[in-house]
């Protein structure tokens, strides 16, 4: 290929330094830190949603947790409670029978008083039998004896009627303030589900305004984006366009030519016209017409030296097929005398095993047999 040695001029290393700083600003441009930086950071963002719902549901777990506890727990007092009425139902009922079996009036050491011999002992006794020590109602003690039993009787009852009433006034305050303490735990739960479903509006309008806030900040970022795209894009045209409508492109051979003086022929800037002159252009024709001729008597030189070792090819594969066909013919001839070998001696062979076999039979071999066999082995 035709080579054009130029030298370098300064034009050329200040436009080469023009390109080199544009490329820097560009890179500068398009890899600004700052610029990368700037916005939202989705990644951190959706960590913390993330971080959030995780917090939420083990939140929402313990409640719940909370919640089986606080039943279990209330269905243990409850048990507690029946286990303990019937505790007590079952110690009354037990007192009640013991009073009855072990504590009876009869069994007493009054019982003579309050049921009289008879009742007392089941046994009569003559009254002038018994003596001084024998005296239990003495005289002047049993004036208003039955009235007194009877003011007694109606005092038990009195206080049997007060110990019931109180007994009922104590029950009914319990039964109140147990109404009063269910009351009070109703009231905390519905507080405690109140302030949750608060505390859920709070999060869901926190939400909802971070989720504002998040659009806004995309929607701004999106929007610098679309502006910073569009800046650069201009700015490319603007370049595409300069370079297009530069001297460069348009290649013009009159502002490339710069006259030198001294009777020298005028340089070409080869930043602004690439182009050649007619003269260059024949001498180029010429030498790449040189260079096919030259082209040609090679691929003429390959071909005649490839029909030549095709030639000795062909040849050596000639030879090569006759001397195999010499020695099959010679293995062939060895075989043919190897069977006709083997043919005598099969001969041979038989005839000596039907001597034998004559022998064995006459035991008297014959003069004639013999010069047979030897005419044969012969």
């Amino acid at each position: 290929m035709y080579k054009v040695d130029l030298p370098v001029d300064q034009s050329i290393e200040k436009a080469v330094e023009r390109r080199r700083s544009a490329a820097t600003a560009r890179k500068a441009r398009i890899f600004n830190t700052r610029l990368r930086v700037m916005g939202l950071d989705l990644d951190a963002l959706n960590q913390q949603v993330q971080e959030k719902n995780h917090k939420e549901n083990m939140e929402r777990q313990r409640h719940k947790a909370f919640d089986k506890l606080r039943e279990y727990h209330d269905d243990i007092l409850l048990q507690q409670d029946i286990d303990e009425r019937e505790r007590r139902a079952a110690l009354h009922t037990d007192l009640a029978q013991y009073w009855t079996s072990q504590q009876r009036v009869e069994d007493s050491d009054d019982a003579d008083l309050k049921c009289g011999l008879k009742g007392a002992f089941g046994i009569t006794i003559p009254e002038g039998e018994l003596g001084p020590a024998s005296m239990q109602i003495f005289q002047g003690e049993g004036i208003r004896e039955e009235q007194t039993r009877r003011e007694q009787m109606k005092q038990t009852e009195r206080d049997l009627r007060a110990q019931k009433e109180d007994n009922a006034i104590r029950h009914m305050g319990n039964k109140h303030n147990e109404m009063l303490v269910s009351r009070e735990l109703v009231h905390q739960d519905l507080r405690g589900v109140e302030q949750a479903a608060q505390e859920e509006e709070f999060k869901k309008a926190a939400r909802i305004a971070y989720d504002n806030y998040n659009q806004a900040l995309a929607a701004e970022r999106a929007e610098k984006l679309k502006q910073q795209h569009r800046r650069e894009e201009r700015e490319n045209l603007a370049e595409v366009w300069h370079t297009l409508t530069s001297d460069m492109m348009t290649e013009c051979a009159e502002t490339a030519k710069r006259e030198v003086g001294g009777a020298k022929p005028p340089r070409v800037l080869t930043d602004r016209w690439k182009g050649m002159s007619p003269e260059q252009l024949s001498t180029i024709r010429g030498e790449r017409e040189e260079q096919c001729r030259e082209r040609q008597r090679q691929q003429d030189t390959k071909r005649i030296q490839d029909a030549a070792w095709d030639l000795q090819l062909l040849k050596l594969s000639s030879e090569a097929e006759e001397k195999e066909t010499r020695a099959a013919e010679l293995r062939r001839q060895r075989r043919i005398q190897m069977d006709q070998y083997n043919m005598q001696l099969a001969r041979e062979q038989q005839a000596y095993q039907e001597y034998l076999n004559k022998k064995l039979y006459t035991n008297k071999p014959t003069k004639d047999y013999f010069y047979q066999f030897n005419t044969s082995s012969r």
